[in-house]
């Protein structure tokens, strides 16, 4: 499916570029199918399909021909291209190179169900609702709602009962008309997207390089996360990232989280947003939940129960936070959403209450590994934030975070011949889950703190080059990126969500915390297996795709449930490229320190228009790994 997206506006279509009404095909607003076949004949006839790309995240364009005459021989004499908008417009250009004059008839053939996605996607839509004609077009009504087809210029004839618009166009030789169409609700303005309002909360940032896909890549991301903002209702101002088209087109809190810290080299606006967002909805009556922001459970893998994204998103509040701080987040802003940070700190110090760990919420659930990697980030970044705001609290946090580290590194440490693995988790009983997966790089992800230099992590020197031998064998590197569960361990798949198929997530964490952590081999391995992956999807990566191996002439299956475009995929192409230039700001205290991969694995690359103190920061590093800046904020200085 090609997928058009300009959030709340979606077009999904096939590459053949009729509408016919089946599957998903139509256009959407809201949610809800406001058009769900668009067929149009030219004499009679369907133009041959010729090419179907995508021109922009929110528009694509097919190509057809069609032999009008005999005289013509077996050459076609008219191109009909068709440009599809997210916004519900559709323009229909018939392009003659006859060398008479032609009169041809065009109908477009229109219906829709109304349905909602989630009704189409379980194969509930109803039939096609009888139309009505209405202005220059069409109309249909039923009990949720109503929606019309206005046509530019006007159709010589409508006929409601077939669902059908004609005219009949005059083309000159090497002549073009051309028929547009809109389809909206009744009474909906046109579509005003977020991502193209000149306050868009995202830098216009660009990258050149040595490697061609570079460009392609950063480009592509910008376009689809600005396709994916959206507007809180009751409050404009702020916006934040829904998950992903076309399943997941609304609030997802720990994804719009992820997805607003990997972006953070593009401005710290979408994180702010994000942030009052999130903090309207942290739970502040009494109970054990109070501070917790709430989050939908997700599927954990075949090896462990669903998991509650609420936690993980309770955790990441402070943890963005305190970096978008680091990155240049205004005083204000900060002054203004620490305390719902404080509540998120206070609720961790009292879920854990006496014991070291940070259980699930739920009795009788495991000790996940990746959720003790999010708690001892949020208590040393958010310990740290309070201390740089004069708030009490940061000395328990790093008290609780030490202790944390001395138990899980002899807890959660499966020793075997080969060195041994960290623990998926801890069975209630005690005991370990020992299978290795995907999860096991948030260990890698420590945070960072001021002067450009990282958290420490869970995991001490040892185990941590461990770890990395691990991820960057073929057991969890695909080639494609990293596989969310080893392909030696029982229950693998490569299409399981969580079983094996490549996650992109996790690749972009592994890449960027390898790097961090100097295992270059390993994180350029993964990052070259990932683009190679986003250049067979046009650079528009999904959420996932299958963890088969790579093998030569080879491309990545995709995932049949996955979103495309997707906001943490989008902002992972950000967080896979900038971390060749180790960006580690430091906005309050004036400095920004560069820990480039030394290796140089892309050759040379560079980027104009990030932001960092609320200033464009350009940047690049050349074919020996040597970093230098082009351009900064005023006063802003180079750490070492």
């Amino acid at each position: 499916m090609m997928i058009c997206v300009a959030l709340p506006g979606l077009a999904i279509s096939t590459e053949e570029g009729q509408m016919t009404g089946r599957g998903l095909e139509g256009f959407y607003r809201a949610g809800r199918r406001v058009l769900s076949r668009c067929e149009v004949r030219v004499a009679g006839r369907e133009p041959l399909a010729v090419q179907a790309r995508m021109a922009a995240a929110d528009r694509a364009r097919f190509v057809g021909t069609l032999r009008t005459s005999p005289q013509a021989g077996p050459d076609p004499d008219v191109v009909v291209e068709r440009n599809r908008l997210a916004d519900g417009t559709e323009r229909i250009t018939l392009h003659s190179a006859a060398p008479r004059p032609l009169r041809l008839p065009v109908e477009v053939s229109l219906g829709t169900d109304l349905a909602d996605l989630g009704s189409i996607a379980s194969g509930r839509a109803g039939p096609e609702l009888p139309a009505s004609v209405h202005d220059s077009g069409l109309r249909w009504s039923c009990a949720t709602g109503n929606a019309s087809v206005t046509a530019a210029p006007p159709p010589s004839d409508a006929l409601a009962s077939a669902g059908l618009l004609r005219w009949e166009l005059d083309l000159p030789p090497g002549g073009s008309r051309s028929v547009e169409l809109r389809v909206r609700p009744d009474g909906a303005g046109p579509l005003r997207t977020v991502g193209r309002a000149a306050t868009s909360p995202l830098a216009a940032a660009r990258a050149e390089g040595d490697d061609p896909g570079v460009p392609g890549l950063l480009r592509t991301s910008l376009e689809d996360l600005q396709a994916l903002l959206l507007r809180d209702p009751a409050n404009p101002a702020d916006t934040h990232l829904a998950a992903g088209a076309p399943w997941r087109c609304g609030l997802a809190p720990a994804d719009s989280l992820v997805a607003a810290r990997m972006a953070l080299p593009l401005g710290t606006g979408l994180a702010a947003g994000t942030l009052r967002i999130l903090a309207r909805t942290q739970l502040t009556g009494p109970g054990p939940q109070s501070g917790m922001i709430p989050g939908p459970r997700r599927d954990a893998g075949p090896h462990l129960p669903p998991q509650c994204t609420g936690t993980e998103a309770t955790l990441l509040f402070p943890v963005l936070l305190a970096e978008a701080r680091r990155w240049g987040l205004g005083e204000q802003e900060t002054e203004e959403l620490l305390p719902a940070a404080e509540r998120c700190l206070t609720w961790l110090r009292t879920t854990v209450g006496d014991d070291t760990y940070l259980r699930d919420p739920h009795p009788g659930g495991p000790v996940r590994c990746e959720t003790q990697a999010h708690a001892h980030r949020a208590a040393l970044l958010g310990a740290d934030l309070l201390d740089t705001c004069g708030r009490t609290g940061g000395p328990a946090l790093r008290q609780w975070a030490q202790a944390l580290r001395t138990a899980f590194r002899k807890d959660f440490w499966v020793d075997d011949l080969g060195g041994g693995r960290p623990a998926a988790a801890r069975a209630p009983d005690g005991s370990p889950v020992p299978h290795l997966g995907a999860a096991a790089v948030h260990l890698l992800d420590t945070g960072l703190l001021g002067e450009g230099a990282l958290a420490p992590g869970l995991l001490d020197k040892v185990r941590t080059e461990n770890l990395a031998r691990l991820l960057g064998s073929p057991v969890m590197d695909s080639g494609w990126g990293l596989r969310g569960l080893g392909a030696k361990e029982p229950g693998f798949n490569p299409f399981g969500h969580r079983a094996g198929a490549v996650r992109i997530q996790e690749t972009a964490v592994a890449v960027a915390g390898l790097a961090a952590a100097g295992y270059e081999k390993e994180a350029t391995s993964l990052l070259r297996g990932a683009l190679a992956a986003a250049e067979t999807f046009d650079h528009r990566l999904p959420d996932m795709y299958a963890g088969e191996q790579r093998t030569e002439g080879s491309a990545p299956l995709p995932h049949p449930a996955a979103c495309r475009p997707a906001a943490i995929p989008a902002a992972a192409g950000v967080l896979l490229l900038t971390t060749l230039v180790g960006i580690r700001p430091d906005a309050p205290a004036g400095t920004v320190t560069l820990r480039p991969m030394r290796s140089a694995p892309l050759g040379e690359i560079g980027f104009t228009g990030l932001r960092i103190a609320g200033a464009p920061f350009s940047v690049r590093v050349s074919r020996l790994g040597l970093a230098m800046v082009e351009e900064a904020a005023d006063g802003l200085q180079l750490g070492v």
